[in-house]
């Protein structure tokens, strides 16, 4: 939650605790010259607090069974199976194969709840867009590398753009990279803008297909 988040619940940020910088995304619809809808995005970041850097707040005591029962929703299946993707729901990693052009899923019992699955198939089916029969993006960094780590934000605000769209509430799959994200910001200004213009394009590939 915000700082103010928590003053409002009857909390206080504990002194000296630093905050993870999340990003709000939404888009705008707006009719240009031509007659034609066009989606303008708009971004906004602010500072959350995790519930342990907070004090004076009243936590539940409530536990959720990681055996919980997977809840499909429907909008979600609909784009996975009108996508076009070759999507395989086996072994326990996630990961988009540029090679054989597949998406391997973990299993969905490996989830603890079908929106952290759904996260996940949307962030990888976003490096799926950017295959050389689609999008075209280049992916050609090594893991580590700078042109990784623009790939993976790519992916992160893709899919989060996608979840907000189908109604979706999932977590952060890749804050490992948010150091990278923050040099590239520092280096150049247009960093972010570049990664929302490639993410709000294949936001709108896969869209489109539903």
């Amino acid at each position: 939650m915000t700082y103010k988040q928590a003053q409002a619940a009857g909390g206080q940020v504990r002194t000296r605790e630093r905050g993870t910088t999340a990003i709000f995304y939404t888009t705008l619809e707006k009719e240009n010259a031509a007659g034609e809808v066009e989606h303008i995005p708009m971004l906004k970041t602010f500072t959350v607090f995790n519930v342990q850097q907070i004090d004076g707040l009243a936590l539940t005591t409530e536990t959720v069974s990681p055996e919980a029962t997977f809840d499909p929703v429907p909008q979600v299946e609909n784009l996975l199976r009108k996508s076009g993707a070759n999507i395989i729901e086996k072994g326990q990693n996630a990961f988009f194969s540029p090679s054989i052009d597949e998406v391997w899923l973990p299993e969905r019992h490996l989830f603890s709840d079908a929106a952290n699955f759904y996260a996940t198939g949307l962030h990888e089916l976003i490096h799926w867009s950017g295959g050389k029969k689609r999008l075209n993006r280049e992916m050609k960094g090594k893991f580590g590398s700078a042109d990784y780590a623009e790939e993976e934000l790519i992916a992160e605000l893709g899919s989060a753009f996608l979840m907000a769209d189908l109604g979706i509430e999932g977590e952060v799959q890749h804050e490992s990279y948010i150091a990278s994200w923050l040099k590239e910001l520092k280096n150049d200004k247009r960093y972010i803008f570049k990664a929302v213009s490639a993410a709000s394009k294949a936001h709108r590939y896969l869209m489109d297909k539903i």
